[in-house]
């Protein structure tokens, strides 16, 4: 139970914001926020628990809009009908992708999944006729549940964020598990995990397709929430701020991907009076997390907090006589 609490907590704190938030900006905000969450939880694990670093992560956020727009605008399919298959398109080509790239490490890895977003970027980009092009997909329907319509905010924020839940407790309970905690052997070092008998590629192939999975259903809710796509949402910027919200939040933490995801979704929205500088103070902001917090904002909060924690009970020195 006391492992469990924390996530109540937040469970609870999320239905009150639900509630109490009545600003349709702010509401947006939050839905932002939670499909945010989902793509730094499945890239948390891949980089934190795997040790695998992806810079193509975006290609399936893309894949999981795509097919669930084209779907629902082109061939007039119900969302829910198209995002099982937007899924499962998803986790194909992971599996294709990961077979041969994961075998590679370092430098290597990051470079051949750069490579592999570049092309489903331009894919997204040149296949005109079913993608929109460069000018983008419209006509994408909302969701609904039944008579019951998942258009409004409010609606659409309990939705994401009920799918982000269900998402951190089966990472949880991934972590905890036996590959979890093969997925950290692999992470202290791939060579003697693979000593011990690990399948340290079927491992790490796996926590790829779950991360590309998560990712394609952060697509589809991110798709049907705006009703129009477009490749400039899946490039390679998109990508990198996905790699930073798992360094800045801390990675190896599922609170990490939570408060990564938050602080870089949030942080563009306060940064807009500084009009011009907004950049230059965004860099800034970055640069010292990453010197006074290099574990990550998780990590940098807990150990601020045993310090003063440490302070408050130390006695104090003898008086001298």
């Amino acid at each position: 139970m006391p492992r469990r609490l924390p996530y109540i907590l937040f469970a609870a704190l999320v239905t009150v914001a639900g509630l109490l938030v009545t600003n349709t900006y702010h509401l947006q905000v939050l839905i932002f926020i939670g499909i945010n969450t989902l793509l730094a939880l499945g890239l948390n694990l891949l980089m934190g628990y795997a040790g695998q670093i992806s810079l193509g992560h975006a290609a399936f956020y893309g894949l999981g809009a795509y097919t669930s727009g084209v779907l629902t605008a082109h061939w007039q399919m119900s969302p829910w009908l198209a995002l099982p298959v937007a899924l499962a398109l998803a986790a194909a080509v992971a599996w294709g992708v990961g077979l041969p790239t994961l075998r590679l490490s370092g430098y290597y890895l990051g470079m051949g999944t750069l490579g592999f977003g570049m092309i489903v970027f331009i894919v997204f980009r040149e296949w005109g006729s079913l993608t929109g092009g460069a000018s983008g997909l419209t006509g994408i329907p909302p969701l609904s549940l039944g008579p019951l319509p998942l258009d409004a905010p409010r609606s659409y924020f309990f939705l994401v964020w009920a799918i982000v839940l269900v998402a951190m407790a089966l990472s949880r309970r991934l972590i905890d598990s036996r590959v979890g905690r093969a997925l950290r052997a692999i992470h202290d070092s791939e060579n003697a995990a693979r000593a011990v008998g690990i399948d340290t590629h079927g491992y790490k192939l796996q926590v790829f397709v779950y991360s590309a999975v998560l990712a394609a259903m952060a697509g589809f809710l991110y798709a049907h929430f705006v009703s129009f796509i477009s490749p400039e949402s899946f490039g390679f910027m998109v990508s990198v701020r996905l790699v930073t919200m798992v360094v800045i939040g801390g990675m190896a933490s599922i609170w990490g991907a939570v408060f990564g995801a938050a602080l870089l979704t949030l942080l563009p929205e306060w940064l807009h009076a500084f009009a011009d500088f907004e950049m230059i103070v965004y860099g800034l902001i970055l640069i010292l997390v990453m010197i006074f917090m290099p574990r990550g904002l998780t990590r940098g909060l807990i150990d601020a907090y045993e310090r003063f924690h440490r302070q408050r009970i130390q006695p104090a020195p003898p008086a001298a006589s």
